[in-house]
Formats: structure tokens, C-alpha cells, sequence
């Protein structure tokens, strides 16, 4: 049975990548297609895909409809606005023959492909806004529930965690990092990710961070470090939530203390518990009696949990936890808003000298099939969700004023606008193949670090095998 459930659950998610990923990139290329036709202009191949053609057919409107073997994007091939030979084939239009569009048709063209994407995306974000989108208490929250007294460094060294140092709190609710407002936990952690704050000797990374700490607004300055396999900026802190009792183990050291079904855990020896992680860290360096708060219906209780003498982690004391997910319904324009901050702020951190944020922390085809993987698993409103993502992506991406991109286009004709007449064809066709070259040496390079990160999370989650007989301790030397 196991091996049907795989099957059906990879299928599922071949499914979900090949509908809303090429979707998304069909949508593009359809608004220069529809475009193009409107304003007058020969489209010569409608082309899903770079390289060779898979299969390909030609429709009675005399255009080729194919699949090429590159999923990297696409393209139409349009001979009249942009010599495109080196990277769509050389064109067999008599261009000699056809008037030369004008600015306007070009800059609406080009344009097209961005705003289906973000047609796309809205229509989306409308059945997001309808239908809901489950969303865990963990994650609709900056509120801090775990400050960690370590952080591990990138190469490996233990030090103080820039949030204990600074003195963040459980408890306190992140208004803001460097102005940036925050809403979300995964906002947090992006604006976080991104930011490029140094101190003024340039040698510690720095975020002012804006707590809301018992009513009061505080503005806290926060030294975060380089932390995991991507070296990204951490600080060392986990989102708050309750804990919810699910289960007390029939006979178990939480049963005689009094938990039951429902109870939401307050404190533990008077401190806030609002993250598993501070539970685990007080049951586990606690063995003696415990007093705990919790909250029942509308009332609080108290109770002792007994000394647990042979007791080795927080699992000895039987409590099965839990937390609420609930569905939130951001409206359309808030979320098409929320995603392109979050794409302005990526793109900014990457050109800005200061951030730590490279070309190997994007996503290419690899990464971004992935998280459609993981999401058509879970829900397919994390599907749509991530759709949405993608598309706002492609649209700000495409628009980006770089050769072969549409935004690059843009430029062309605007520099032979304001210049009264056409750049040199060879110049830009010359330009366009460089650039292509660029482009897909960059989707090389973040697809080698795309795979390694699957890997790396692969192994990381493949249980370990039992060991079949003991192994002896090497010599100290």
C-alpha cells in the first residue's frame, strides 16, 4: 500500500508543478502572444520551454505551437521587435516587407507577459481571499516565544545569541526590523534574511528591531550572526504560541499531576511558555518538582509536577501538545502588496554590498518545483498561495531593465526613441546572446545549490539505521 501512496502522491505533485509552474510561465508568454496579435504584429512560434523542440505543431493562424526540452521559461517569437536569432532561431519573415512597430506597440508587448502574471496572481489571491488559507498560530505571529542562549555559527562556533544578548524577551512582539514592518513570522525571518544593517566600523551586522514589550514601544539594536549551511542572518529566537494539551498518557507523571485534554500551558516554573522549545529546555534541565500554570476553560490552575529523578528529556512526562491552525482571508491586494515587498526587498539585498543575501540563495527551476512538491502534499492553498509567489517573481523579474528580459526590451526601444532611431540589430542581437549565455550560467549555478539543498534536507530526514553491535569509543589522543 505504502508504495501506491508514493505514486500517487509524486503523480499528484507532477501534477501540481506541470499545472500552476508552467502555467505560470504559459500565462507570461500568452500576454505577449494575445498582445502582440492586438496591436498588428507577426508572432512566428509560441514556444513553452528553451532548445530543441520536443513536439510542435502549426495552428491555422500560421504560428508554431511547441515544447521545447529547456523548462526554463519560454518565449514567442516576435522577429519584428527584437532579433532574437541566437537564442529562437533564425527568423523566415520578410521583415523588409512589414511597416516597423511603434513605441507604444512595443512597450505594450513587452509589458504583456508581466501583467498576466499579475493578472494571474490576483485571480488567485481572490480564491485565497473565498476559500481561506490554513494558517498555524506559530506562523500568524512575530510574537516571541523561545529566546536561545547559544547560536551555532556557520563555521561551527558557539557564542551568545545576539537576541539574548541584546536582551529580546518572551514575550515581546517584533513590530518592525529596520522599519520594515513585520505581520507573520515568515516575514520576520525574510525582512530579517535580507537586511543589510552594519555597525559603523563595518564589522558586526546590525538590525534595530522594534518591540512592543508590555504595551510599550522599544527600539532595540540586535547583532545577528552567520548561521546554518546557507549562512544566513540569524539571531536565535522561535515564534510564540500556546500549548495545547491533546493527551496526558494514561498513568504517566503528567496524569498524576493533573493535565488534562485541552488545558493550555501558561508557565513553567513561572516562566512564559510559549514555544516547545522553552518547555523542552525547563523539563529537561529541571528534575525536580515543577510548578505549572494552566489555563481550563476560563480559569487558571495550578499544579506540581513531581520530581522525576531518572527523568531524560520532556517525552518522560506523557503530555501529548499540540497548537491551533486557523484560516486567515488576506484580501487580494494585500497579498499581491505583501509578495512584491518581499521580491523588492530580495532584489535589494542582493545588489546592496552590505547584505549577505547571494545569487546561490535564490530558487531556480529545481528549488521552486520543490516547494510545489512539499506544498501539493500539505494543502493545495499552499499551492495556490506559492503561485501567487511566482508570479508576482516573474512579473517584477521579467520587468528588470537587463538584455533578453523583457524590461531589457523596454530599454532598447526606449534608447532608440530618445535617440530618434533603431539600435544597430547586430548590437542588440550580439547583447541578447551575451546576456542569454549570463542568464543561463546563473540558472546553472543556483540549480547546483538548489540540489544540494534537497540533498542536504534529504539526508537529514532519512532515519539512521540501527546499530547492530556496539562500537568502541577511539583512544583520546
Amino acid at each position: 500500500m505504502d508504495i501506491f501512496t508514493t505514486l500517487f502522491s509524486s503523480a499528484w505533485s507532477v501534477l501540481m508543478i506541470a499545472v500552476f509552474f508552467g502555467g505560470s510561465i504559459f500565462v507570461h508568454e500568452l500576454g505577449h502572444f494575445l498582445a502582440a496579435r492586438r496591436r498588428g504584429v507577426v508572432v512566428e512560434r509560441f514556444s513553452i520551454g528553451f532548445g530543441p523542440k520536443i513536439f510542435s505543431w502549426k495552428g491555422k493562424d500560421g504560428v508554431e505551437y511547441r515544447l521545447s526540452w529547456l523548462p526554463l521559461g519560454g518565449y514567442v517569437a516576435l522577429p519584428q521587435l527584437a532579433d532574437m536569432r541566437g537564442i529562437e532561431g533564425n527568423s523566415t519573415t520578410d521583415l523588409q516587407r512589414l511597416p516597423p512597430p511603434n513605441y507604444t506597440t512595443k512597450m505594450i508587448v513587452f509589458g504583456a507577459g508581466a501583467f498576466f502574471n499579475i493578472l494571474f496572481a490576483f485571480a488567485l489571491a481572490c480564491v485565497i481571499w473565498g476559500v481561506g488559507l490554513p494558517t498555524s498560530s506559530d506562523q500568524a505571529t512575530t510574537r516571541i516565544g523561545y529566546v536561545a542562549d547559544k547560536v551555532i555559527t556557520s563555521d561551527g562556533t558557539p557564542v551568545t545569541s545576539p537576541a539574548a544578548e541584546a536582551g529580546l524577551r518572551i514575550g515581546d512582539t517584533v513590530r518592525a526590523i529596520d522599519g520594515n514592518k513585520t505581520e507573520t513570522w515568515q516575514e520576520l525571518m525574510q525582512v530579517l534574511l535580507t537586511s543589510a544593517g552594519r555597525t559603523s566600523d563595518g564589522r558586526r551586522r546590525e538590525a534595530i528591531f522594534t518591540l512592543e514589550r508590555e504595551g510599550q514601544i522599544l527600539n532595540v539594536t540586535v547583532y545577528p550572526v552567520l548561521a546554518g549551511n546557507d549562512k544566513d542572518r540569524r539571531v536565535g529566537i522561535a515564534p510564540g504560541y500556546e500549548l495545547i494539551v491533546q493527551d496526558a498518557a494514561t498513568g504517566s507523571i503528567a496524569a498524576a499531576a493533573g493535565f488534562k485534554p485541552q488545558d493550555r500551558l501558561v508557565s513553567l516554573n513561572g516562566t512564559p511558555i510559549l514555544n516547545i522549545q522553552t518547555y523542552g529546555e525547563i523539563l529537561t534541565k529541571n528534575t525536580g518538582e515543577i510548578s505549572a500554570v494552566v489555563k481550563r476553560g476560563d480559569s487558571t490552575v495550578s499544579l506540581a509536577i513531581p520530581s522525576r529523578a531518572n527523568a531524560k528529556d520532556a517525552a518522560d512526562l506523557g503530555l501529548d501538545l499540540s497548537t491551533e491552525s486557523t484560516l486567515t482571508y488576506p484580501n487580494p491586494f494585500k497579498q499581491i502588496g505583501d509578495t512584491a515587498a518581499m521580491t523588492y526587498r530580495t532584489f535589494s539585498s542582493l545588489i546592496n554590498p552590505h547584505s549577505d543575501v547571494g545569487i546561490s540563495k535564490l530558487s531556480g527551476p529545481v528549488g521552486i518545483a520543490r516547494v510545489f512538491h512539499m506544498a501539493a502534499q500539505a494543502d493545495i492553498r499552499y499551492v495556490l498561495w506559492f503561485t501567487i509567489l511566482v508570479n508576482v517573481n516573474l512579473a517584477i523579474f521579467n520587468l528588470l531593465p537587463i538584455p533578453v528580459l523583457d524590461g531589457g526590451h523596454m530599454l532598447f526601444a526606449t534608447i532608440g526613441k530618445l535617440r530618434g532611431r533603431s539600435l544597430p540589430s547586430e548590437f542588440i542581437a550580439t547583447t541578447q546572446s551575451v546576456f542569454m549565455v549570463i542568464l543561463f550560467s546563473m540558472m546553472i549555478y543556483v540549480t547546483f545549490f538548489d540540489g544540494r539543498r534537497w540533498l542536504r534536507d534529504a539526508a537529514a530526514e532519512r532515519p539512521k539505521p540501527a546499530a547492530t553491535a556496539p562500537v568502541a569509543a577511539p583512544a583520546a589522543k
